[in-house]
């Protein structure tokens, strides 16, 4: 008889770890000599964090995997799948997954499937989704899957910089998950599109059509909202509106395009149906019903009629899962999970039994709407032990605020060493947390070097 498939698959534990280096927003506008409130308003952003020059995604993967192994009591070798997403180039062949194998080498486990997933900030979708889709299958062999998510967002000297950040988070996926996959709710919309690219393999930073990047954002939400849409009502036998998802957390590479896009979203509801939002809310949004989608993308107006009226429920439904995007920044694969990670933090307590509806977003372009459904689940994954191991808060209460002069020096010292070899770092990890992982130095192979910084006690 065959045996039945793996029930409630989805991610068992969660680990994030983000740089302690931060520049406060309000000082790099004064820094910048921006108009108050540029990032702080326009943006929506609070803080940034980056990389010291001890620090990388390499590091910080190493870090987070170490972590979320020791702190959930997972033996390395229960890893059968290991998935890296990832855009920040290191190698253009050796891929970051086999570094992780450092980790679990130790232990004898060398049976460990999987690679990089390569699309901005698409790629930690596509591991997750390839590490579930293994657990799903034939091919599994009831072993655990590993998920990470890792970048630096960096950016040359301009109006793209304040939109940095950097972080990895780590998803351990399984049978019988807290956070359940809503496997057959899924929409996704891929094209081409040059919004923000990296041609030049030379430097770290991409090429950016800001205002082309924001439309194609908004249009790939619109395509895979309608998709989600008509995939529930063929499952449920009713139409979906956004009272049927209790949160939504969205890719953010800044805050302001968060809320554009929720507004998108309960516009969306109400040209499907004018019953789904309020009578307040249908006149507001009356004006704007006979716009042509790439008019509607364009129109400021719209844009601001669309907050407005959704307003309300964006502080319920949006808000609480926007704390470390708004703290760190982009962390272009780690963004969408940092959100989600937030969420947890902030409402874990209320949150069995509700659905989450989720928007990844990859320039180029990829973007996927999906769920998850939530359970309290049996300890140690259990959402409860998920929040007290991500340690949020105080993770976030440590950091060390870096005057902005520090900051661009720090990001010419990296500008210069990217891609090069043959330097030792300064070592210097007095402000990284005991347990975390350093470059040390890259020899005339262009081999790099880590070490961990001792924990004591």
């Amino acid at each position: 008889m065959a045996s039945l498939r793996p029930a409630n698959v989805g991610i068992l534990a969660m680990d994030i770890y983000f740089p302690p280096t931060c520049v406060t927003q309000e000082a790099l506008e004064g820094h910048d000599g921006v108009s108050k409130g540029k990032y702080t308003i326009g943006l929506g952003q609070d803080c940034m964090a980056f990389c010291s020059e001890v620090e990388d995604v390499i590091s910080m993967s190493l870090t987070v995997v170490t972590s979320l192994l020791e702190k959930f009591n997972v033996d390395p070798k229960q890893i059968g799948r290991l998935e890296v997403g990832s855009e920040t180039v290191i190698d253009k062949s050796k891929s970051i997954k086999t570094f992780l194998m450092q980790v679990f080498e130790a232990s004898g486990n060398i049976d460990i499937e999987g690679v990089d997933s390569t699309n901005a900030c698409y790629g930690g979708t596509a591991a997750l989704f390839n590490c579930v889709n293994w657990v799903e299958s034939s091919s599994w062999d009831g072993r655990y899957g590993l998920v990470v998510c890792t970048d630096t967002a960096v950016y040359a000297e301009g109006p793209a910089r304040p939109t940095g950040g950097a972080a990895a988070i780590a998803m351990l996926v399984g049978p019988d998950a807290p956070i359940a996959f809503e496997s057959k709710l899924r929409g996704s919309h891929m094209s081409h599109a040059y919004d923000f690219y990296k041609p030049n393999l030379a430097s770290e930073y991409p090429v950016v059509d800001g205002k082309l990047s924001q439309t194609c954002y908004l249009m790939a939400l619109d395509s895979c909202y309608q998709l989600y849409c008509k995939k529930f009502e063929k499952l449920e036998g009713r139409p979906f509106s956004m009272s049927d998802s209790d949160y939504f957390v969205f890719h953010s590479p800044y805050n302001k395009l968060v809320q554009k896009s929720f507004g998108r979203l309960y516009f969306n509801d109400f040209l499907r149906n004018p019953s789904f939002v309020d009578e307040v809310a249908r006149d507001t949004l009356a004006p704007y019903a006979s716009l042509s989608g790439d008019d509607s993308y364009q129109s400021r107006d719209l844009e601001k009629a669309n907050q407005q009226a959704a307003k309300h429920l964006y502080d319920a439904k949006v808000q609480p899962s926007t704390l470390i995007p708004k703290q760190v920044g982009n962390m272009y694969t780690a963004s969408l999970y940092a959100a989600f990670a937030s969420l947890l933090h902030n409402k874990n307590s209320s949150l069995v039994g509700k659905r989450v509806v989720m928007f990844s977003y990859g320039s180029g372009l990829t973007a996927t709407m999906f769920s998850f459904h939530l359970q309290e689940g049996q300890h140690p994954f259990n959402l409860s032990n998920i929040v007290t191991v991500m340690n949020v808060s105080d993770k976030l209460k440590q950091r060390v605020e870096i005057p902005p002069e520090k900051f661009v020096e720090t990001l010419k010292i990296m500008e210069h060493r990217y891609g090069g070899k043959d330097f030792v770092t300064s070592k210097d990890c007095s402000y990284l947390p005991p347990g975390t992982f350093y470059l040390t130095n890259v020899d005339s192979m262009y081999r790099r070097f880590y070490a961990k910084k001792e924990v004591i006690g």
